[in-house]
């Protein structure tokens, strides 16, 4: 009898949830997510696929889209460690933004995720991933209303 009926969420609170929805999903916290949306009003093109291409272009979220491990947080780890090289050097730190041509590989005895499909914009061989190009939107497979996310910064 009580309780039952939900209230609709205002403006700010759907704009809220869905930029609260990308940072959990990056594993970010509120600093470093704002200064990836504030690069991404500093570049031209639109803003929020702007900063969503500069968010999938994080070193663990490429070491995550290439299979080589499960989950997000364990690509953070596994970068964290040092065992990922980015053309050759190792870099331990997953805010690490890659480039076209860059080629990351791992010493880590992995095994490659094989139910994965390896994005458009990375290639993938014998362990080593090379970035291929930048991400385009369609590209980038999650369901983000980064609009809103753009909306609730420009407020």
């Amino acid at each position: 009898m009580h309780g039952n009926s939900r209230r609709r969420l205002s403006i700010f609170g759907t704009q809220l949830r869905e930029k609260q929805k990308i940072k959990r999903t990056y594993g970010l916290f509120e600093k470093p997510f704002r200064n990836y949306f504030d690069a991404a009003v500093r570049e031209q093109g639109i803003t929020g696929e702007v900063m969503l291409q500069l968010l999938e272009r994080r070193l663990d979220n490429v070491v995550y889209r290439l299979g080589l491990v499960v989950s997000r947080p364990a690509a953070r780890k596994l970068v964290t460690e040092g065992k990922v090289m980015v053309n050759g050097k190792v870099l331990s730190y997953p805010s690490y933004s890659t480039k076209v041509g860059d080629v990351v590989t791992s010493d880590a005895k992995l095994t490659i995720d094989g139910n994965r499909k390896t994005p458009l914009w990375l290639n993938l061989e014998n362990k080593a991933g090379k970035v291929a190009s930048l991400p385009t939107r369609d590209q980038i497979d999650a369901d983000f209303k980064e609009q809103l996310v753009v909306e609730y910064y420009s407020r």
